[in-house]
């Protein structure tokens, strides 16, 4: 696929905003209640936000939507969702977008954002610290509540907490101007504490949820404590076996 095949654009009419709630059932195949409605994305819109959508032959694949915020006494946008087509996945389609989103929140002189992502996740942790720039100082147990779906699938009762790390995307921090131009960065400070993930989260929820509960709690109290001393996620270490996440000194 080429580049230049992909249109990055603001979503703007009903029309446009509605194939966005489609394709959040698309890719994230959630119960209708938890889907975001068309009116969440107009009201984003003129409360100050904005819905960025990448196109391919005129066909929506990605999308991204900022919600208006104010956090540190300033304005900013908290990045509610990011989605992009299965079958676009491997083309970078979200990270295009993610820059993108950079570059219209710098222009309306908003200089940070704020997203959560699930801990768990060792692609979604590296995209974030390495690919973006983004730091982690704040874990929340059980953000959006207990889910039993999986766990009724296997014939259990015991649900999976939605524990969330929050993302911290500071815009014109060095490592994020560095990467934003392609250029590399390396982080400085001695990496204090080193925080394992499973290598595939998805496959251990489906085959062994009693283990998946007791990594989760694990992941849980090693971020709480770690960040109670203070310390916080700027790297992460990929690996086939035991990817981690780099915590430093938080200066």
């Amino acid at each position: 696929m080429n580049s230049p095949e992909i249109i990055l654009r603001e979503c703007l009419t009903v029309e446009e905003l509605s194939e966005c709630v489609q394709l959040q059932r698309d890719v994230f195949v959630l119960p209708e209640i938890e889907i975001s409605p068309v009116r969440h994305f107009i009201v984003t819109k003129n409360a100050g936000g904005f819905t960025l959508g990448a196109y391919l032959n005129d066909g929506l694949i990605g999308f991204v939507l900022s919600v208006p915020a104010f956090l540190r006494g300033e304005k900013a946008f908290y990045s509610h969702m990011t989605a992009v087509r299965k079958n676009f996945q491997s083309y970078g389609i979200g990270t295009k977008l993610k820059w993108a989103q950079r570059k219209k929140s710098l222009a309306e002189n908003v200089k940070f954002i704020k997203w959560t992502f699930q801990p768990v996740q060792a692609r979604n942790a590296f995209f974030n610290l390495e690919k973006l720039g983004a730091t982690m100082r704040q874990y929340a147990p059980n953000f959006y509540g207990t889910d039993y779906s999986t766990s009724d699938e296997q014939g259990g009762n015991s649900g999976l907490d939605s524990d969330r790390l929050f993302a911290e995307w500071h815009l014109e921090s060095e490592k994020v101007v560095k990467l934003a131009k392609g250029e590399k960065f390396v982080e400085n400070g001695e990496i204090l504490r080193k925080i394992e993930v499973p290598k595939d989260w998805n496959s251990l929820v489906k085959t062994d949820i009693p283990k998946a509960i007791a990594e989760q709690t694990r992941i849980k109290n090693e971020f709480e404590n770690a960040f109670a001393e203070g310390l916080i996620a700027r790297s992460f270490e990929r690996s086939e076996t035991n990817p981690k996440y780099l915590l430093f000194k938080n200066n």
